[in-house]
């Protein structure tokens, strides 16, 4: 009872509960749900590469089977290019993409790429062929890792390797420290 009540006050409180029962606790704690991680940026990339492959029929690629590929992020020095097409920087790690559809190629490079970045190596080729076997033996991944690399902030310069690691039919890639 409260404070300072009086054993009158306490009698007849007493009087009134006469006759009550207790209730049971009728409320039930629901079990928690988990919520699953949701892979967001995986599934970001997925969306990208259905929007890329749906834009452009994958048989055809601005880039003819000789064509050289090289590309330098703006702000870096061109003489990392030049340094680069001869050969003067460490090759850590090779990528060989012959075989693979767009969609496996794209996958195979990004976890390619964050794994290198992971392991801090910083010079790598990727091997895409030359397209000699394709439908009217054009290139089908030459245009879309051309694409692909220049949108990725990782990457600083690439370009079609010297014709004893692949010629046309690969790149070297520098990446970021």
């Amino acid at each position: 009872m409260a404070k300072g009540a009086s054993d009158e006050d306490i009698e007849l409180f007493r009087n009134a509960l006469d006759g009550v029962t207790r209730l049971e606790p009728d409320r039930v704690t629901p079990p928690r749900k988990r919520v699953a991680a949701i892979p967001v940026q995986r599934l970001a990339d997925n969306e990208q590469v259905v929007r890329d492959l749906g834009y452009a029929n994958p048989h055809w690629s601005e880039n003819e089977t000789g064509d050289e590929l090289w590309y330098v992020r703006p702000g870096i020095q061109h003489k990392v290019l030049r340094k680069l097409k001869r050969g003067q920087f460490s090759i850590g790690d090779a990528l060989d993409l012959h075989g693979k559809t767009a969609a496996e190629a794209h996958e195979a490079l990004s976890e390619f790429l964050a794994d290198c970045r992971t392991r801090g190596v910083r010079g790598v080729r990727i091997i895409h062929g030359k397209g000699l076997r394709s439908p009217g033996g054009k290139p089908v991944l030459k245009g879309k890792i051309d694409t692909w690399l220049r949108r990725r902030d990782e990457v600083i310069a690439f370009c079609s390797a010297r014709p004893i690691d692949g010629g046309t039919g690969a790149i070297y890639v520098l990446l970021r420290r």
